[in-house]
C-alpha cells in the first residue's frame, strides 16, 4: 500500500505513540483487503460505546488512550450508551453501570468527539453529500449512508472508526470504490409495503437470506426517512448488508446494468410466516426507536396515544436533538401524560433492560427483533406502531 511521506512520519512516531498505534491499525487492515492508499474522511461515526459492548477493559482502554493525548482531526460522532445521561436514575438504570458509562463518555469527549450518542447521525444534521468518504461504524448508519444519501463508507469496526477520527484517514478498499458498489441480486417485492414495520420485516428476512449481498430492490413505489432507515437496518442486522438499491428511488440505482443478475421473489406469504416466527406472550414494554426515532415517528406515536393511559411502559428512544424538538413541539407533553416516556443517549439494545425487569419487549423493527433476543435475552413481539400501541391499552 502506497503511504505518502506524512503518513510514513505517523509511522515512525514522529506524531505521538497515540497516533501511530491507531495509524497501524489502519495499515494492517488495508493490506489485510488489498488497499492501494490511504483516502481522507469527512466525518466519523464510532461505536463501542455502551459500557454493556465494552465493559471494563474499553473503559480502560478509552480513558487511557485519552490521557495520553488522544485527539480526533475530523468531526467525529458517537453511537449510543447505555442510559439516558440524565435520566438514568429516574428510569431506573443499575447505578453502578451509569456511573461507569459517563466515564467512557467524558473519555471520548477528551478526545474531541462530539457527545451525539445517537445511531442516526443523518438526522441531527451530520449529512454528508452524495459520493463522500467517511468512516462509520453503526451498522444501520453506514447503510443510510450509503444506499440512501449516496456517500461511501465500509461497516467499520468501534476500533477502526476510533482510528480513522484520530488520523483522518481510511484504506481505500470496499465500498469506497465504485466498482463494488454494483447490485448482484434482484429483489421483486410482490407485497404492499405501508408501515415503518413492513418494511423492518421486510429487511429482517432479505438479511437472513442475502447474507452480505448487495440487493437491488424493484416493487417499492413509496418509501419514506424512516421507512429506508427501518429497512436498511434490518438488513444490516440479521445479515451484513451496508449497501443495498432501490429502484427509482435511490441515488445510485440507476447507476448499473442489470443483465445477468440472479433474480428472486418476496410475496406476502413470506413476510407473513416472519412475523408469525415472534412470540405473541403478554409484554412488559413497548420499546420504539431501533434506530432512533425520528420527530415524524413521534408525532405519530403522539396521535395513537393522545388522551388514553398506558397499562405497560412505552419507551421511545431518540437523539437528545429530536427530543427536544418533541418537547418544543409539544409532543412529548402528550406521550408523557399518557404514561410514556422519551428517552435519549442510548437504546433498548445497548442498555442493561434484563437487568431491568424486561422480559418480552414489543417491537417494530427488524433490528430490534434480532438483536434483544440475543444481546438482552428478552423476547419479542412484533407489529405496527397502531398493533403495539393497542396492546398496552
Amino acid at each position: 500500500m502506497y503511504l505518502t511521506k506524512e503518513e510514513e512520519k505517523i509511522l515512525d512516531g514522529e506524531y505521538g505513540e497515540i497516533k501511530e498505534k491507531m495509524f497501524r491499525i489502519l495499515v494492517v487492515i488495508g493490506d489485510i483487503y488489498g488497499a492501494d492508499r490511504m483516502i481522507p474522511v469527512s466525518s466519523c461515526q464510532i461505536s463501542g460505546v455502551s459500557y454493556k459492548s465494552i465493559g471494563e477493559y474499553g473503559l480502560e482502554f478509552l480513558e487511557s488512550i485519552s490521557e495520553k493525548g488522544a485527539r480526533v482531526v475530523v468531526p467525529s460522532y458517537l453511537n449510543p450508551a447505555g442510559v439516558d445521561l440524565k435520566l438514568w436514575k429516574q428510569l431506573g438504570y443499575p447505578e453502578n453501570f451509569a456511573r461507569k458509562q459517563m466515564r467512557i463518555v467524558r473519555a471520548f469527549r477528551k478526545m474531541g468527539i462530539y457527545p451525539t450518542l445517537t445511531c442516526t447521525p443523518y438526522l441531527i444534521g451530520n449529512i454528508p453529500r452524495f459520493g463522500e468518504h467517511l468512516a462509520w461504524a453503526e451498522s444501520s448508519a453506514v447503510s443510510f449512508a450509503n444506499s440512501v444519501i449516496g456517500a461511501r463508507t465500509n461497516r467499520e469496526g468501534a476500533i477502526s472508526a476510533l482510528a480513522s477520527s484520530i488520523c483522518g484517514v481510511t484504506p481505500n478498499y470496499g465500498l469506497h470504490l465504485e466498482e463494488n458498489r454494483k447490485p448482484d441480486v434482484i429483489v421483486n417485492i410482490n407485497t404492499e409495503l405501508n408501515e415503518i414495520s413492513d418494511f423492518g420485516l421486510l429487511g429482517y428476512y432479505l438479511g437472513r437470506v442475502l447474507k452480505n449481498r448487495i440487493p437491488y430492490l424493484r416493487g417499492i413505489k413509496f418509501a419514506t426517512t424512516d421507512h429506508l432507515k427501518a429497512l436498511g437496518a434490518a438488513m444490516a442486522a440479521t445479515g451484513s448488508i451496508a449497501l443495498y438499491h432501490v429502484e427509482d428511488l435511490t441515488p445510485e440505482a440507476r447507476n448499473f446494468k442489470l443483465e445477468n443478475l440472479e433474480k428472486f421473489s418476496v410475496d406476502e406469504e413470506e413476510l407473513k410466516e416472519e412475523k408469525e416466527r415472534f412470540s405473541g406472550e403478554d409484554l412488559d414494554a413497548v420499546m420504539i426507536g431501533c434506530p432512533h426515532a425520528s420527530l415524524n415517528e413521534i408525532k405519530e406515536i403522539s396521535a395513537l396515544v393522545k388522551g388514553k393511559k398506558l397499562r405497560k411502559p412505552l419507551w421511545i428512544f431518540t437523539s437528545r436533538f429530536v427530543k427536544k424538538l418533541s418537547v418544543d413541539t409539544g409532543l412529548s407533553r402528550i406521550i408523557e401524560k399518557a404514561g410514556g416516556k422519551i428517552i435519549s443517549d442510548t437504546c433498548m439494545v445497548v442498555s442493561p433492560i434484563e437487568e431491568m425487569g424486561f422480559k418480552v419487549v414489543g417491537v417494530n423493527s427488524g433490528k430490534a427483533a434480532n438483536y434483544l433476543p440475543n444481546l438482552c435475552g428478552c423476547r419479542v413481539v412484533f407489529g405496527s406502531l397502531k398493533e403495539l400501541i393497542e396492546m398496552i391499552i
